[in-house]
């Protein structure tokens, strides 16, 4: 990096705040997907809004690339840096900076871990909905770009139900603030637009999000079946009887069997698949919809589906869901993590689809799902030492995206698009959306320099190239217009 830059950096920051060597670096290399790595060029960790700010606006000065980082626990390589650009992690920023309990609202900044949000109103009888598996390490700021979900999406929503008003710091460097504290402001929605573009349009540096009262009651219920089909089935008939239950997972026999083996949550080894449903309201409410659930689950074929009787039982069952992706480490020495969607209706055919893949890789495939939603994690077990078995992997992965689309579903639910799923998008969006997206992409960011190489197939506008910003010849020869 241009050791001018360096020293300006330094001068913002703090000489400490400013990594540069080897070592330091190498930390920051990747996120939770390690199959994308970069060694990013310098690494910077302001520690308030204005400090972001003005390291924003001396890259746009420098026309020097950036990319925003919180914990990096994102799963589609959105966090990878680039190796001529700056990484501005914002770990530092992680303070509450106010609580309104009349209003039901917390104001923070986007170090704020997700679960301490809700550690903080528990004491009031609120929580914060949203919930990734990952919430006591990622970070709310991560869960806006990515427009996060998690296990209880079903029935509360994702991040972008539960984001009021966010404080932005645009590529140019100009702070602006979308949404408001009111529910329903007028105007376009521009506070939707940005949550879940991937830290392409700027960098959020306080947001105010929306408490949820928690419920009286909570019951979880557990039902093994014969085979994934008939759990499917009986997702679609839970719903189909005008039950919305907090939550539906479902896991199937290899994540069982790994899962049982290294949390001990009382899973029952030999089932085809296994569902886990939440539901909470008023104690009348869940006492009805728990019976009522048993009942349908019984019809399609549940094996003595059985009700969990204490908080502490309660909390096992879901440990064991919650441990499902590190518990892979017993079925193989890597695995390919993809997450696509598709109607809750077509997940009988999509889990058929997938064996059938995975049979002709010659690979085997482990299924955990936010099933209420029809959103899906297969889990493609390879062993990297095995020549060629890495590549098959990374293209059965690509064919389960291709087979959600193919079924009216999508490429991604909740972990995004990043660097992973980029190359899929044009199986979504015909070329004329992928270039409007790209034109609003640009107003936000005309110069291409906040994570430029995310998330579309390839730089169609705005310079064409990522990297520090070099004019496209038909732009200096005045035949073409950079929008």
């Amino acid at each position: 990096m241009d050791p001018r830059l360096i020293s300006d950096l330094r001068a913002i920051v703090g000489p400490e705040w400013v990594l540069t060597s080897l070592e330091a670096r190498v930390t920051y290399r990747s996120d939770a997907l390690t199959a994308y790595q970069a060694l990013p060029g310098v690494v910077v960790l302001p520690g308030a809004a204005e400090e972001v700010q003005a390291v924003v606006r001396l890259c746009a000065r420098e026309g020097v690339p950036f990319v925003a980082r919180g914990s990096g626990t994102g799963l589609s390589g959105g966090a990878v840096p680039l190796e001529q650009g700056v990484l501005l992690v914002l770990s530092r920023l992680n303070r509450i900076l106010a609580v309104d309990l009349e209003n039901a609202q917390i104001t923070v900044e986007p170090g704020v871990l997700n679960l301490e949000v809700s550690r903080r109103v528990a004491s009031a009888g609120l929580f914060y909905a949203p919930d990734p598996s990952s919430q006591q390490v990622c970070s709310i700021g991560g869960n806006i770009a990515e427009n996060s979900g998690g296990m209880h999406c079903l029935k509360y929503g994702f991040t972008t139900h539960h984001v009021l008003a966010v404080k932005v710091v645009l590529p140019t460097g100009e702070l602006v603030r979308l949404g408001s504290r009111t529910l329903q402001p007028p105007g376009y929605d521009l506070l939707g637009v940005f949550i879940g573009s991937e830290g392409t349009l700027g960098v959020v540096v306080e947001a105010t999000l929306r408490l949820v009262r928690l419920p009286e009651a909570v019951q979880l219920v557990m039902a093994a079946f014969p085979t994934v089909e008939e759990a499917g089935a009986a997702v679609s008939a839970i719903i189909a009887a005008g039950i919305i239950p907090a939550a539906i997972e479902l896991m199937d026999q290899l994540c069982i069997q790994a899962t049982e083996e290294a949390v001990h949550a009382g899973y029952p080894r030999e089932a085809g698949a296994l569902l886990l449903i939440e539901l909470d309201g008023s104690p009348p409410e869940v006492a009805a919809d728990t019976s009522a659930v048993v009942e349908v689950c019984q019809r399609h074929g549940a094996l003595a589906p059985r009700v969990a009787t204490s908080p502490a039982e309660r909390a096992l069952l879901w440990k064991g869901r919650k441990s499902a992706l590190p518990a892979m480490g017993r079925l193989a020495p890597a695995y390919y993590l993809q997450d696509g969607v598709v109607p809750r209706t077509a997940l009988p055919a999509l889990l058929r689809r997938i064996a059938s893949l995975a049979a002709a890789a010659g690979l085997r495939v482990a299924n955990v799902l936010h099933a209420g939603d029809g959103n899906l994690h297969p889990l493609v077990l390879y062993d990297p030492r095995v020549p060629g078995e890495t590549a098959r992997a990374e293209e059965l992965a690509g064919q389960i995206l291709l087979a959600c689309v193919e079924l009216g579903g999508s490429i991604t639910g909740e972990h995004g698009v990043g660097l992973d799923k980029k190359r899929y998008l044009p199986a979504m969006f015909s070329e004329t959306d992928i270039e409007t997206m790209q034109r609003v992409r640009c107003a936000f960011d005309p110069a291409w320099q906040s994570n430029p190489d995310k998330l579309f197939p390839t730089p169609r506008l705005c310079g064409e190239r990522p990297g520090p910003y070099r004019p496209h010849p038909l732009v200096e020869a005045g035949v073409a217009t950079l929008f």
